[in-house]
């Protein structure tokens, strides 16, 4: 199978469908972070290449809810984010994949076929993230990652120990290892944190692999 893993300058998707023989291929303004196959060019240029299966994930900078409150300051480069995206949703490829976190693009084109979270994949961290799917089934959850504290309502955060009621009468939330105490990601801005963020886990690149694959 011949497939365009879109938007990646890590290569760990595309490595972990041509651990299972497939004809994968990355593309991204960036160059490639580990050798192999990758196309260092604008991705738009490429979606008409014969292939059978693309992954994308389009930049979310002006898309993502986190920047929710420069929405107004940065229509311009918006309106060009949602109009990449939508490329990727109307290109040809027969089964297409579209990555990207919880953002405007749930209204503003439509809800995503599911929402994941690499602890859902047998990592200790929380990453929601919404998956647009064409001619490709849900992925399935590989293997629930344990957590060691709460974080209640309240603020307090306890081990689990104490069950999710250790705290209060309201249910406490698992505070999972890329959280601070109060719930935030621990990756403090830096002209290398959209980078680090937009990797994908590699749990989640082998089971897109073993169940697309």
């Amino acid at each position: 199978m011949k497939l365009l893993i879109a938007c990646e300058f890590s290569g760990i998707v595309r490595e972990a469908f041509r651990l299972r023989g497939h004809d994968a291929w990355s593309c991204d303004l960036l160059p490639t972070e580990t050798p192999g196959q990758h196309i260092h060019d604008d991705v738009l240029k490429h979606l008409d290449d014969g292939w059978d299966m693309m992954i994308a994930h389009p930049p979310c900078t002006h898309l993502s809810v986190s920047g929710a409150r420069y929405f107004n300051k940065k229509k311009k480069e918006q309106a060009e984010a949602i109009d990449f995206f939508m490329s990727m949703v109307d290109c040809n490829i027969p089964q297409v994949c579209i990555e990207n976190p919880i953002g405007i693009m749930s209204t503003w084109y439509s809800k995503p076929t599911q929402i994941i979270q690499p602890w859902m994949f047998g990592h200790s961290e929380s990453k929601a993230t919404c998956l647009w799917l064409r001619g490709l089934p849900a992925l399935k959850p590989t293997r629930i990652a344990e957590f060691s504290r709460y974080r209640c309502k309240c603020g307090n955060v306890f081990e689990v120990d104490l069950g999710k009621y250790g705290c209060c009468d309201v249910p406490a939330k698992p505070l999972w290892d890329n959280m601070t105490k109060s719930g935030q990601n621990k990756l403090a801005p830096s002209e290398h944190r959209a980078k680090d963020r937009s990797r994908t886990y590699p749990n989640i690149a082998k089971a897109m692999a073993e169940q697309w694959g």
